[in-house]
């Protein structure tokens, strides 16, 4: 059976959660980092991240004019068979399976250039090939206006099928960083760890692959 790639985040599961999983929203923060989507009832299915912002946010001083904020959602992921890649609008990478995968675990459904999109930007990954998947590091990139986190007031919501929503907010900005790594998301001996991170770094995804240790070669891209 294929995957139905517009399946939005909203979207309502096929019937009720097994074992009664309370489907109350759950939110990482420094002291709760982590959470098992096995024992969270969601390690299953295709799931969504989304990320929504304040595209517009007000203008300040007497001859500031209001200052448009283009989010990028992406991430970096690295497969069991060792490949490795980047799943983001810049350069059109919006899909990754792994080598010899017939089928996409990964996929992005746009580039959201206004922040307009009631729906924000949306990742999806399709945990029917969790055994495929060893960590994914999803990232929001301030693509375009002034790297001012604490204005743009990012949410990241990450929705397990027949599980309950798991929020990460964009705080403790860090001003002048143009990237931030949101959550890691481990294969730990079958069970998917969502784990936030929320790590502002000055630099764009070179630098999040030095610190997170990716390895990958990177070349300058564009929309």
């Amino acid at each position: 059976m294929g995957i139905d790639y517009t399946k939005r985040p909203g979207a309502a599961p096929a019937g009720p959660p097994a074992g009664g999983v309370s489907l109350s929203k759950v939110t990482l923060t420094k002291s709760a980092p982590s959470v098992s989507l096995t024992k969270h009832g969601g390690n299953s299915g295709v799931m969504a991240i989304n990320l929504n912002w304040n595209a517009k946010p007000p203008a300040k001083g007497f001859f500031r004019k209001n200052t448009q904020l283009d989010l990028d959602l992406g991430c970096l992921y690295e497969f069991a068979d060792g490949s490795k890649g980047v799943v983001q609008a810049l350069g059109n990478a919006f899909r990754a399976r792994p080598r010899t995968g017939s089928q996409d675990l990964i996929w992005l459904d746009g580039d959201d250039r206004s922040g307009a999109v009631s729906t924000g930007e949306n990742l999806f990954i399709n945990l029917e090939g969790l055994a495929e998947i060893r960590r994914i590091l999803v990232f929001a990139l301030i693509y375009e206006g002034a790297a001012n986190w604490a204005e743009a007031q990012g949410l990241t919501t990450i929705t397990p099928r027949g599980a309950a929503p798991i929020e990460i907010h964009l705080d403790d900005p860090q001003d002048g960083a143009r990237i931030c790594a949101i959550a890691l998301l481990s294969n730990e001996n079958g069970a998917l760890v969502v784990h936030r991170e929320v790590n502002y770094l000055n630099g764009a995804q070179r630098k999040l692959d030095e610190v997170y240790g990716w390895g990958m070669n990177w070349t300058a891209g564009r929309k």
